[in-house]
């Protein structure tokens, strides 16, 4: 079964990461609205294999499956019969322990596993700390797969609105995409503390004063690219950017300008994990009740940038 205790597994000499399951919490399940209804109530196949698991998740998502696509199996054998599932934002070598230690012998991560876009290994055959976390996953008998191209094809696409949810502004989202949220009048210091706290990320980067009011915010997941975040920020007219990743020399110099412009304009860029994890959780609530008798849960890959 899929763990709802919201308890934390502890290893031994080992940090603490936290295990938590999607339904924990009720505001994060406010957002499986945003999965298609034929998706949800279709009848499929019984899941024994690692495969039927990954089938279930392709399918999920808009004109699939693609020809070219990083979401591709990056080790173990998908034929196994599954044995337990993890969801996470990036499949670390912490995440495999954990992985391990819950029986759990499917990874499915948002994020490469091998330090680059499209899991390319060659240049890392003779690297000490690939070659341990290879050993990790071949020892437990581990497949990861990378659910990033299918899980942002879904319609609509559940990632920001469940960061949205985490946040607590998901009756506040307007726009094409759900990104644009007018809120109840604040401030971008007190939008700050609520990112902290219920986004569990330990830094926030900022351009702007966060005694500016702020009531219309543009959340852009991710690493979008500057073009697309300034483009979203100036056509929503949002007064504040939340950001998972920016180069510094395209969104945080408009965000500059556009002050000195006389504009009240500000940035937060709070991390790629802190917008992205949430919609892995997300995805963990969606696969509960299709793997029947299947243990699993997702496990945060954590926030590995924190304050100095």
């Amino acid at each position: 079964m899929w763990e709802t205790s919201g308890r934390r597994a502890v290893s031994p000499n080992r940090a603490e990461i936290p295990r938590r399951d999607f339904l924990a919490t009720a505001s994060v399940a406010a957002a499986y609205s945003m999965m298609p209804g034929e998706l949800l109530g279709r009848e499929e196949k019984k899941v024994e294999t690692i495969q039927d698991v990954l089938d279930l998740l392709i399918a999920a998502a808009t004109d699939s499956p693609y020809e070219e696509t990083v979401d591709t199996v990056k080790s173990g054998d998908p034929k196994q019969k599954v044995t337990g599932v993890v969801t996470t934002f990036m499949a670390n070598c912490r995440v495999i322990q954990q992985a391990a230690e819950l029986g759990a012998n499917l990874i499915v991560t948002h994020e490469p596993t091998f330090y680059n876009h499209e899991d390319k290994t060659d240049w890392l055959e003779k690297n000490a700390v690939y070659q341990f976390k290879r050993k990790l996953l071949e020892d437990a008998g581990i497949v990861t797969f990378r659910y990033h191209d299918y899980m942002h094809s879904i319609e609509p696409d559940p990632v920001c609105p469940a960061a949205a949810a985490r946040l607590g502004w998901a009756e506040y989202a307007t726009g094409e995409h759900g990104n644009i949220f007018t809120l109840p009048k604040t401030t971008v210091g007190a939008i700050v503390e609520t990112v902290k706290q219920r986004l569990g990320t330990q830094r926030v980067r900022m351009v702007g004063n966060p005694a500016m009011p702020c009531e219309r915010v543009c959340i852009m997941v991710g690493a979008s690219g500057g073009r697309w975040q300034i483009a979203s920020m100036s056509e929503s007219g949002a007064d504040l950017l939340i950001a998972g990743e920016i180069a510094e020399w395209e969104t945080s110099e408009y965000i500059r300008d556009a002050i000195t412009a006389g504009q009240q304009k500000a940035l937060l860029v709070i991390g790629h994990a802190a917008t992205e994890e949430h919609g892995m959780e997300w995805l963990a609530g969606w696969l509960q009740p299709k793997l029947p008798g299947i243990s699993g849960t997702h496990v945060p890959g954590g926030d590995v940038l924190v304050q100095g």
